[in-house]
């Protein structure tokens, strides 16, 4: 039996967990300010008179304030120059002062006024009448349309653009609090898997399995959970992201488990493969490969160099191994990773067309996985950042697929 796995049952494992948060720091109201004030600063470079900020990760991430996006228009405008204003439904406006952290003016629409028409007036109010207008590139479409067609009927000569030059060009570089906390959440995950393999056993479904790992993560200090799970068993791990119905935990399948939480909304994300029983020589070369194209890629990730070149570098050890060529299966099918911080998935990405530069406090995901039709497949995932000093693991990569946890190392 592969060492780690096995062996053990769910409540004997949820007692050996305890809350890893005792030590976590959120961020501070100081760098929501400084993160307010490099926006301002981009924009000045990139004339841009004001941005909008939707409710979601980018408006939490600019002002601290949680809220999440509806059919009403609530968000936060940034000036230029000057303090932040809030645009909320004004029955709505004590509840989001209590969810603050940077504080501002707030700007209050009743239920039957159009709060695009209220956006209009609030710039209008801030000394800004014409020039360009950054919109948060994840605003629902009806907020920018309904924003656009109040500015034509106002007469006002607005520019509306997507704000990604000033979302990313700040949240891409994580600061060492933002690292601190995507290192918690990475360690809380991987205390999760390490717990997870030791309870299957021969039948297991997949739901219990997930329910497991729910409870393992609120034990370890995530209140809301896993963030997401997904389990895979057998050939159905051939399916990245699953399928409709999942089949029982078999005698020398490969199991598939990518799960992740949030600390203080900064996620996890880490996807462990592994056989329950004996690998058999077939699962032993493809995830041999799969360990080597994360490595190749992983060495790849040098400062200055564009993002793309991460992807290129998995994906011509796959070819080298007679695996694809580009996206063909048996390969990889996918980009080889994706940036992290408060959402799950967010910019830089390492994919063969983003020419991002790699810079100091880049956070990436690395899992160019690797797909077999019908068979199976294998994807290692583990996460790392953009040091003064070049690449650096969140968490260590798999050992081997015998070993997957490194255990015999301890």
């Amino acid at each position: 039996m592969t060492i780690g796995v096995g062996g053990s049952n769910a409540v004997a494992e949820l007692a050996k967990l305890t809350n890893m948060t005792g030590d976590v720091e959120p961020i501070s109201s100081n760098e929501f300010t400084l993160r307010i004030a490099k926006a301002q600063q981009l924009m000045k470079d990139n004339n841009i008179e004001a941005t909008y900020l939707d409710a979601g990760t980018n408006l939490y991430y600019f002002t601290g304030t949680k809220w999440y996006a509806s059919e009403r228009m609530v968000g936060a405008i940034i000036p230029q120059q000057g303090d932040i204003q809030y645009i909320t439904p004004d029955f709505e406006v004590n509840t989001l002062r209590q969810y603050m952290t940077i504080e501002g003016k707030v700007n209050g629409w009743q239920e039957h006024e159009n709060p695009y028409q209220l956006f209009i007036e609030t710039l209008t109010n801030m000394g800004i009448d014409s020039g360009t207008i950054a919109l948060d590139e994840s605003t629902a479409f009806f907020i920018a349309d309904g924003i656009k067609q109040c500015a034509d009927t106002s007469k006002k000569d607005y520019q509306l653009i997507n704000a990604k030059a000033i979302t990313a060009g700040c949240r891409s570089q994580k600061s060492l609090a933002e690292i601190a906390l995507l290192q918690q959440a990475k360690n809380m995950t991987m205390a999760v898997h390490k717990a997870v393999a030791r309870i299957l056993y021969q039948g297991i479904s997949t739901q219990e399995v997930t329910d497991f790992i729910h409870q393992a993560h609120i034990k370890v200090g995530a209140a809301a959970g896993s963030y997401f799970c997904i389990v895979l068993f057998g050939v159905d791990s051939s399916y990245p992201h699953g399928v409709k119905t999942p089949k029982t935990l078999d005698i020398n399948d490969i199991v598939l488990i990518d799960t992740g939480c949030q600390v203080a909304g900064y996620n996890s994300d880490i996807t462990r493969t592994y056989v329950f029983g004996e690998a058999n020589p077939r699962q032993r070369q493809m995830w041999l490969i799969e360990k080597n194209a994360q490595e190749s890629a992983f060495n790849a990730a040098r400062l200055g160099v564009p993002c793309g070149d991460v992807d290129i570098a998995a994906r011509d050890y796959l070819a080298s191994q007679s695996m694809g060529p580009d996206y063909q299966t048996p390969g990889c099918p996918h980009r080889t990773g994706h940036g992290i911080g408060l959402d799950i998935h967010e910019w830089p990405y390492l994919v063969r067309s983003d020419k991002t530069p790699l810079a100091v406090g880049m956070c990436f995901s690395n899992e160019p996985m690797l797909v077999v039709p019908n068979e199976f497949g294998v994807r290692l995932e583990d996460h790392f950042y953009m040091s003064e000093h070049g690449a650096k693991w969140f968490t260590e990569p798999s050992y081997s697929i015998d070993d997957p946890f490194g255990l015999s190392n301890n």
